[in-house]
């Protein structure tokens, strides 16, 4: 049987694979930038391993052997379900098995935003650590005493409520309902938008939720507030973001996701020395890796063997 990872994998993660790969199983890794490599390889393909490539209806109809689309992480926007459906391809995905990285990736955006990493490190790179302008002093500050609205409350903001209640914070969260066993308050969207200092995007892209973070949204979070956002770029509206953030109507901004990935050089959120950016890797971790081949690799036996596939979402 034979799969396809559409994904410039790194030497360890390389390692991993080989580690781990089943002697039944065959494995093409395919670099996201080589499309005439991975359409080759697709031609007899069983199984697609997608990380963030997007899974187009050409890509699954180019691939007649093709059984299951199989998300390494747990979005799948980046797949046309349609199209798997049409096909009868099963997809997948991995609830829970990058919720830890993601996590502490975006406890690591909140401390960033709020003690202006990108600013101290440009300088301190610069030679001018020591000379920053007095006034930055007083746009820092703690995570302790601040109230931080999660908005989304699956995996990752359940690892991550109590902790910020460790930490000193009031922790409250919206969702589509209350959850009885939540670690936090309740509040609608537009309650926690007004009340938190720091608001944390944890929910997936969807056609509703799609640009909710709007300028209206924006407008309505309070001065100097914090947003972050490791979920999806397309969740938030870019140029209302640069605007309330070159305003200084909000403080700062962490991000490990914009609308257009990979991005390119002139996104206007980079110029902000109030923003900090990471490319998309808040998941990455060997140990999310491991977990995540540990389930691939047992739906591949499962397609193998016909039997029901863990995590199906069509």
């Amino acid at each position: 049987m034979k799969a396809v990872l559409q994904y410039r994998a790194s030497p360890g993660f390389r390692r991993q694979i080989d580690a781990l790969l089943p002697d039944w199983l065959q494995i093409a890794v395919i670099n996201e930038a080589d499309k005439e490599a991975f359409a080759t390889a697709m031609r007899d393909a069983a199984i697609l391993l997608h990380v963030l490539e997007p899974v187009t209806a050409d890509v699954i109809a180019d691939a007649p052997n093709l059984r299951l689309i199989q998300k390494i992480g747990v979005g799948v926007n980046t797949i046309d379900l349609e199209a798997a459906k049409r096909h009868d391809v099963a997809v997948c995905n991995m609830p829970g098995t990058n919720a830890r990285a993601v996590a502490e990736m975006t406890l690591t955006l909140m401390l960033s935003a709020l003690r202006r990493v990108p600013y101290y490190d440009a300088r301190m790179r610069a030679g001018d650590g020591w000379t920053a302008d007095l006034g930055s002093f007083d746009g820092l500050g703690e995570i302790a005493g601040r109230t931080v609205g999660l908005v989304g409350y699956g995996d990752v903001a359940r690892i991550l409520s109590p902790i910020l209640t460790a930490m000193g914070a009031r922790v409250l969260y919206t969702a589509t309902t209350p959850k009885h066993d939540a670690d936090a308050e309740w509040r609608d969207l537009p309650a926690l938008m007004q009340e938190s200092d720091i608001v944390s995007l944890h929910l997936p892209l969807t056609a509703e939720t799609e640009g909710m973070i709007d300028a209206a949204a924006l407008a309505s979070m309070k001065q100097g507030a914090v947003l972050i956002n490791t979920a999806r770029g397309g969740l938030v509206d870019e140029p209302a973001l640069v605007e309330a953030l070159s305003s200084g109507r909000l403080r700062a901004a962490g991000l490990d996701v914009v609308c257009v990935e990979p991005a390119p050089a002139g996104n206007p959120l980079f110029a902000l020395d109030n923003v900090v950016v990471m490319p998309h890797i808040a998941w990455i971790t060997p140990e999310t890796l491991e977990r995540s081949l540990g389930i691939a690799f047992e739906n591949c036996r499962r397609v193998r063997d016909g039997e029901d596939l863990l995590h199906r979402v069509v």
